[in-house]
């Protein structure tokens, strides 16, 4: 049976510790869904998981990836299907962890990319667009051709703004038909959706604490090694929130406070925004930490049943 578990939400919900302790309870390895966690040097803008913190559970996807080196959606499905039949090897069960919901879905359904071989052309032509005008001006050409997608995907996210334009170009169809297809596929796997969600004033305090924290632990400096390691500041992976927005500080655009409330918001926002794409997805399972009174163990134990329900786990 091809057992898979996915514990997912909003950035700051409490994914990474809950993650560690499910995945002692059902023997499980953990691959992480995480757009920026997957590069190296980038450890405090993405709240990465700590060494200490994975208390021997084996993460992937987490530093594999330089930050000027391609990763994108195609990259994760084919690296998260190779690690599944690894995870399966040893008799254990992968669980996937993270907030990114187009890279999970594409593993879940196991959307097919075939269809968009690289055009580097195109994609050259696109890059020196967003590199003249803008990310604005990227966004405004896909809307032109595909709202729904526009709608769904942020404009500061040029990896997946790109994508949409060079499949169109390609193809003459809509990215989003496409993946609204794709979704209509059965899932290869027996699995179980997790969505840990919480109240939206608890969510944004602890956005805004964890974005203190960040500052206290030397995000600046962090974002200064990269600079002076020569990673250009508009590779995709410097475009993550919390680098760009301290990047416009170094460039002398904006004061320090100011980035820091821009990080407040755009993070909020992109918590948002999350929510919004896993309500849309049909085969979630929302988790509430209210509902458990913030008791992690008893939010476990839940999991714990749903799991026994399909099989995933049997008891002894």
């Amino acid at each position: 049976m091809n057992n898979l578990v996915i514990i997912t939400g909003p950035t700051a919900v409490g994914k990474t510790e809950i993650s560690i302790e499910l995945a002692k309870a059902i023997n499980g390895e953990i691959i992480s869904a995480d757009s920026i966690q997957v590069y190296k040097y980038m450890d405090i803008g993405s709240a990465k998981i700590k060494k200490e913190e994975m208390q021997g559970i084996k993460h992937y996807l987490i530093d594999e990836f330089e930050p000027d080196d391609e990763f994108n959606v195609n990259v994760f499905q084919k690296l998260t299907k190779k690690y599944i039949n690894e995870i399966y090897e040893k008799g254990k069960t992968p669980i996937i962890v993270g907030g990114t919901g187009f890279y999970i879905q594409s593993v879940l359904y196991d959307i097919d990319f075939d269809e968009t071989e690289d055009n580097h052309e195109y994609r050259k032509t696109l890059e020196q667009i967003y590199k003249d005008k803008g990310a604005q001006y990227l966004y405004n050409m896909l809307k032109e051709v595909d709202e729904e997608s526009a709608k769904a995907i942020h404009y500061n996210n040029v990896k997946r703004v790109i994508r949409a334009l060079e499949y169109n170009h390609q193809t003459g169809k809509k990215i989003s038909d496409h993946n609204k297809e794709q979704r209509e596929h059965a899932s290869p796997y027996n699995f179980k959706y997790f969505v840990l969600n919480d109240k939206r004033e608890l969510l944004y305090s602890r956005i805004n604490k964890r974005v203190d924290l960040m500052i206290k632990e030397g995000l600046v400096d962090e974002v200064k090694s990269l600079l002076d390691k020569g990673y250009d500041r508009n590779l995709v992976s410097m475009q993550g929130i919390g680098y760009k927005e301290i990047i416009e500080y170094l460039d002398g655009k904006i004061s320090l406070e100011e980035a820091v409330e821009l990080i407040k918001k755009n993070t909020r926002h992109f918590a948002k925004r999350q929510l919004t794409w896993f309500r849309r997805e049909k085969t979630i399972t929302m988790v509430n930490w209210g509902e458990y009174d913030y008791d992690k163990n008893k939010l476990l134990a839940c999991m714990l049943k749903d799991l026994r329900e399909i099989n995933i786990i049997k008891d002894k």
